[in-house]
């Protein structure tokens, strides 16, 4: 009897081990897991980086300069100094038809688009030395003596040019215009060596084209010179416009 009862006292013992080591172990996973993240960090998630796409600015272009329209000087016969050139006996003198004309010419060709100087007779622009005033086309106006045995215009270049082609091309241009509009005839005969070496034409650029124009006579042909330079003036500024076009005119 005594032995019956160590026998179940013992598988009683026995029955309580096993059940607590299964509790023990059902315990312990956790435990041990919860150790385990405790011990090794788990990876932090990296983060969704947003970029937000802004346009690229468009490449910028530098807009192209505008050319500049043609240049044009004038030079009025005279002007801006002491001596009025040719003067009659009536007063009329050279200077007050060709800055008359020049005025109105300038007008004609800036209503044209193109850029016009008027130079005085000794402009400070023009430099014998530098040489460096570069206008597309010079043109001195003049106006002939007091005469009355003779009638008529002229036009002339540099006698000693660089670029004869090209200004005898303006001197074409420039006789044919001016004779349409003024109904003078050409006075060849009287194109003098100081027009072929009028001091301006030295002066300006060499590559510049360049010519002197005698309007007419002060005493036949005075009622055109002194009634009608806006006529005269449209004849220069047809003539002008006709060589910067690039006309060969015959």
């Amino acid at each position: 009897m005594r032995l019956r009862l160590l026998h179940t006292l013992a598988r009683l013992a026995l029955l309580g081990g096993g059940v607590a080591w299964f509790v023990g172990c059902l315990l312990l996973v956790p435990f041990g897991q919860r150790l385990a993240s405790d011990i090794i960090p788990t990876a932090t998630p990296t983060p969704t980086v947003f970029v937000l796409a802004l346009p690229r600015p468009s490449p910028t272009v530098a807009p192209t300069p505008t050319p500049l329209p043609p240049l044009v000087a004038l030079l009025a016969g005279h002007s801006g100094g002491e001596d009025p050139g040719a003067v009659c006996p009536d007063g009329l003198r050279e200077v007050d038809i060709t800055t008359d004309v020049a005025a109105h010419a300038r007008r004609i060709l800036e209503a044209r688009g193109y850029r016009v100087d008027i130079l005085a007779e000794f402009d400070k622009r023009l430099d014998p030395i530098k040489r460096d005033y570069a206008p597309h086309v010079f043109l001195a106006i003049h106006a002939d003596s007091c005469v009355y045995y003779a009638s008529g215009y002229k036009v002339a270049r540099a006698a000693n040019s660089i670029i004869p082609r090209e200004e005898d091309r303006l001197v074409r241009c420039i006789s044919s215009s001016y004779a349409a509009a003024s109904q003078l005839p050409f006075h060849e005969g009287s194109i003098t060596n100081d027009m072929k070496h009028y001091h301006g034409l030295m002066k300006i650029h060499p590559h510049s084209p360049g010519a002197i124009i005698e309007l007419g006579f002060m005493g036949s042909d005075r009622a055109i010179l002194v009634n009608q330079s806006d006529q005269l003036a449209l004849g220069i500024a047809n003539g002008i416009e006709r060589f910067l076009q690039g006309s060969l005119c015959p």
